[in-house]
């Protein structure tokens, strides 16, 4: 997750402070309303269903059938089939349970690693804040992808090492927004008119606060999501993810390259896959960020 590519929909977010607090059930029926958040939400759910039914319908994704390798597309293989004969489609949605877990378990890793981080800096202050503060400068100093290539290069190539590689400063960003968000909560009317009531201060941070530094931190992550589906897709490509026999889209993209002049449909499958789910996701990140800044069209 680099800080370039979060800036405009986290700083978006930001300003959903202005209007104090977070109503849940308004964000969901505005998202829904949304046109580019529907379609996105149709989109990751198409993809959702798939792989998550498809498997259980197919057969084993690395039964190999040497006779019948790199065949067309067919009623039997819709996707064809691979080098070792290996159906296509059935790797396909195998795969895409492999990318899209480890996204969303690296997505939420960082999500929960930056909220708490950044919530105890924002609320405690003093030396905490301090220390923490220049944890994150340090973090958010290093480029992603060279740390990353760093972790998996010195603990070695495996999905276990690649979450870590991915996981180990991603958070740092997320951890900086929270605490800005915080600290600019203390200035919003309803913080003020809740501390003036006389309202205990755990009780203004978790109804007040939180809500609104969860939804920023959604807007931010969601527009990472297709970064990390992206990272882990190219470093799985490189070798250093999923290893063969394993099904992922990254690895089946680069097994893919020695027969591609001779089977192009090959691609179709994690392509497609890798499209669906990043277009479906950006649809989603770009609403939810209309949603969370309502008045975002009428600046403009």
């Amino acid at each position: 997750m680099t800080a370039a590519r979060l800036s405009r929909p986290a700083a978006a977010a930001s300003r959903t402070g202005a209007v104090g607090r977070v109503d849940r059930s308004t964000i969901a029926r505005r998202l829904w309303r949304h046109g580019g958040g529907r379609l996105g939400i149709l989109l990751l759910l198409l993809v959702i269903v798939a792989i998550g039914i498809g498997p259980l319908l197919l057969g084993d994704p690395n039964a190999t059938d040497y006779g019948d390798k790199l065949a067309a597309p067919s009623w039997e293989h819709p996707l064809g089939t691979d080098l070792a004969g290996r159906d296509m489609l059935a790797r396909t949605l195998v795969g895409g349970r492999l990318s899209l877990g480890i996204a969303g378990l690296v997505s939420l890793t960082t999500l929960l690693t930056g909220l708490v981080l950044g919530l105890v800096a924002g609320l405690a202050g003093g030396w905490v804040d301090k220390v923490l503060s220049r944890v994150f400068d340090v973090l958010l100093g290093l480029p992603t992808l060279v740390v990353a290539l760093a972790v998996v290069g010195a603990l070695g190539p495996g999905l276990v090492n690649l979450v870590l590689a991915l996981t180990v400063i991603g958070w740092a960003f997320l951890a900086r927004l929270a605490r800005n968000e915080v600290l600019g909560a203390r200035h919003r009317p309803d913080v003020v008119a809740a501390r003036m009531a006389g309202v205990p201060a755990y009780r203004i941070a978790w109804s007040h606060v939180v809500p609104n530094v969860v939804l920023v931190l959604l807007v931010a992550v969601t527009a990472a999501f297709t970064e990390v589906v992206l990272a882990l897709a190219g470093l799985s490509f490189l070798g250093l993810g999923a290893q063969p026999p394993t099904a992922e889209w990254g690895r089946m993209l680069a097994e893919t390259r020695s027969s591609l002049t001779i089977a192009p449909w090959l691609v179709l499958g994690p392509g497609v896959g890798l499209c669906l789910s990043i277009a479906g996701m950006l649809l989603l990140s770009d609403a939810l960020r209309d949603v969370a800044d309502p008045t975002r069209h009428r600046r403009q």
